[in-house]
């Protein structure tokens, strides 16, 4: 469930809210920012918000607080975690939280987004090519289907997606040699989750601007 705060809110339309904005949202997430992502964020809102209209991808219609929560909350990632030069996998990506502000911010990243719902693989799909990602792949599946094999990621990260001992099990046997799950989750649900056998946790690290939601990392050694 989404957190309201008492920050300022911007406009509803992207072109209310600035590239100025939109660094100083991200820069309270630690998040180096720069021109390119800016634009790159601008243009993701801008389809996000049109794409919703017909398709259910977000429940927040505001420019400022889309930036703030989705992307500021996904890179907030990139200081609890080295993903440069990985192979991650985004599993349930819906409307491509967190993986593609992540492959936005880090070129070097090797990215696949893993949805099975069509039309919101669709809309992934559309924002790579919008955004000339090529370091992302969009994989309509779910992961039952990929199979337990051979390890085949550096990382993986799930946002609000349940099912986590299925999901660890998984991760457990899909992880490269020290390579890590990145959840996304509330504090009453990371103290359940870090139980779990299969992976070595973390301290759980509180989200800025959050009450309830932390990050939790999982290693495999």
């Amino acid at each position: 469930m989404r957190e309201r705060g008492s920050s300022r809110k911007i406009g509803g339309d992207p072109a209310d809210i600035s590239e100025r904005q939109i660094s100083e949202i991200l820069t309270t997430y630690g998040v180096a920012v720069n021109s390119q992502l800016c634009t790159q964020v601008r243009e993701y809102v801008a389809l996000l918000l049109a794409w919703n209209r017909q398709i259910s991808l977000t429940a927040i219609r505001n420019a400022g607080e889309i930036v703030r929560f989705h992307f500021g909350e996904s890179l907030f990632a990139l200081e609890a975690v080295p993903v440069e030069n990985g192979r991650l996998a985004d599993v349930g990506s819906g409307a491509g939280f967190p993986g593609l502000p992540l492959a936005m911010a880090c070129s070097s990243l090797d990215l696949t987004l893993i949805e099975p719902n069509q039309k919101k693989a669709t809309f992934l799909s559309e924002v790579v090519r919008s955004l000339s990602l090529g370091n992302v792949r969009v994989l309509r599946c779910r992961i039952e289907r990929l199979g337990v094999g051979a390890p085949q990621f550096d990382f993986i990260t799930v946002r609000a997606l349940g099912r986590y001992q299925s999901l660890i099990r998984w991760a457990s046997h899909s992880l490269t040699e020290a390579g890590k799950l990145i959840l996304w989750i509330g504090e009453a649900d990371a103290q359940l989750v870090a139980r779990e056998p299969g992976l070595v946790w973390s301290e759980p690290k509180r989200i800025p601007g959050s009450r309830q939601r932390v990050l939790l990392v999982g290693s495999t050694k």
